[in-house]
């Protein structure tokens, strides 16, 4: 399980990567997809999957991306920063997933936790717990709603193994950004990165490369440059939220 591909970090193409601007935005190089995904919740009101909508292209790269969470053009940069009260600094550790998460096996699934990354999509709320899901899947059909769970869930703090094979349970993600809106409770959430894209600190230092994370915009998470779930405490709201018709039955 420790090598790069299996952990599902592939590596986007080197031209694709993001900085974080010291006291500034996200820089997002390369021009990888940009669009907005809508969590929609199911019939008992729980998150089931993402709906596209569209963004205004920004039309330069590098992109500049809001993370002060005052820009008046979010979710792009407007220069807001600079007058807004905020605190930049970055708080995440540089260390690896193998180093910060809890381990929960069952008979048929591994699942790694990394609860420092949780950005409070509640995907993995949708048979109760996840946690619970992983532990007591015996079935094809439970094993397959434990890997939708956790495949859904934007920031990586969640990953699955099968445990007779070794693979990894992962998403195939290509290289893009998605501003993800949750109006289920009424509010904007973060970026999501999937694919492998680079992210450098504003102090040039690299982190762990991995195939989905979620970075804070609204400037109030205590775990930054990643997203820690304060969008929902702040009711942060771009404006940009769409309505969206709730899955058909074959979704």
């Amino acid at each position: 399980m420790a090598d790069e591909h299996d952990k599902g970090h592939r590596k986007a193409p080197a031209h694709i990567y993001i900085r974080v601007m010291k006291g500034g935005p996200y820089l997002v190089y390369g021009n990888p997809p940009l669009d907005q995904e809508i969590v929609i919740p199911n019939e008992n009101g729980t998150p089931w999957i993402y709906r596209k909508g569209t963004l205004k292209f920004a039309g330069k790269d590098p992109m500049e991306l809001c993370r002060c969470g005052a820009s008046a053009d979010k979710p792009y940069c407007d220069g807001s920063h600079n007058c807004h009260e905020w605190d930049s600094s970055e708080t995440a550790k540089h260390v690896t997933d193998s180093e910060q998460v809890d381990v929960i096996e069952g008979e048929r699934l591994v699942l790694h936790d990394n609860g420092g990354l949780c950005a409070f999509a509640r995907f993995c709320e949708e048979k109760g717990s996840i946690w619970n899901s992983v532990h007591d899947a015996r079935t094809d059909d439970e094993v397959e709603s434990a890997k939708r769970e956790v495949c859904h869930c934007p920031s990586g703090r969640l990953s699955l193994w099968d445990k007779k094979s070794g693979k990894l349970l992962e998403p195939d993600f290509a290289p893009s950004l998605s501003i993800v809106e949750d109006p289920g409770i009424k509010v904007s959430g973060p970026i999501r990165v999937k694919g492998g894209i680079k992210l450098i600190s504003a102090e040039n230092e690299p982190y762990e490369i991995r195939n989905r994370m979620t970075l804070c915009r609204c400037g109030k998470s205590r775990n930054k440059p990643f997203c820690d779930g304060s969008h929902a405490n702040a009711r942060f709201n771009d404006g940009l939220t769409q309505i969206a018709r709730r899955p058909s039955e074959d979704e």
